[in-house]
């Protein structure tokens, strides 16, 4: 089958990954958008795993406020260089898991986190293992990992306080 430059543009704009990995994609798949969506998805995740033991001394902190200014958040989400941190990709995510942590309120960043013998819930509890408000279909792991994929860096969320008012 020929890979029409419409579809590798269109895989791109859905996977968020590189040209030649998602023409790679495409041949691999015989032209079959989803598949190779799929295969994207599982070559972020296998590059994910490989970052994960990398340094992240780099990031940022965000805040968010929700509009009526009775629930705000704080989170720290880190990076390997500064660069990644500056860009759009890095802040949307840091800015979209504050939010996160406005909204649901959870407790630990990850189900490690959690004191040995506490009776909690870790899909409630545990913030990379709640469902993704913007995507239910998602967890906080996934987002964060399709983000590693597009960046090709470590990340990592180091912690997060949440603030309600009269609370």
């Amino acid at each position: 089958m020929d890979i029409t430059v419409e579809m590798v543009k269109t895989l791109r704009e859905q996977s968020g990954a590189g040209i030649m990995d998602c023409r790679g994609a495409l041949v691999s798949c015989g032209g079959d958008i989803e598949k190779a969506l799929e295969t994207l998805k599982e070559k972020g995740l296998l590059k994910a795993q490989k970052k994960s033991e990398r340094t992240t001394s780099q990031g940022l902190v965000e805040a968010y406020i929700h509009t009526a200014g009775r629930i705000g958040a704080l989170i720290e989400v880190n990076c390997e260089t500064d660069f990644v941190a500056r860009t759009d990709e890095f802040k949307s995510l840091a800015h979209c898991l504050a939010m996160q942590v406005a909204a649901m309120d959870p407790q630990y960043v990850s189900e490690k986190d959690i004191p040995e013998g506490k009776d909690v819930v870790p899909e409630e509890a545990c913030l990379m293992m709640q469902p993704y408000i913007k995507d239910p279909t998602q967890t906080i792991k996934d987002v964060i990992t399709e983000t590693i994929a597009k960046t090709g860096e470590n990340i990592r969320v180091s912690r997060f306080i949440r603030y309600e008012l009269g609370n």
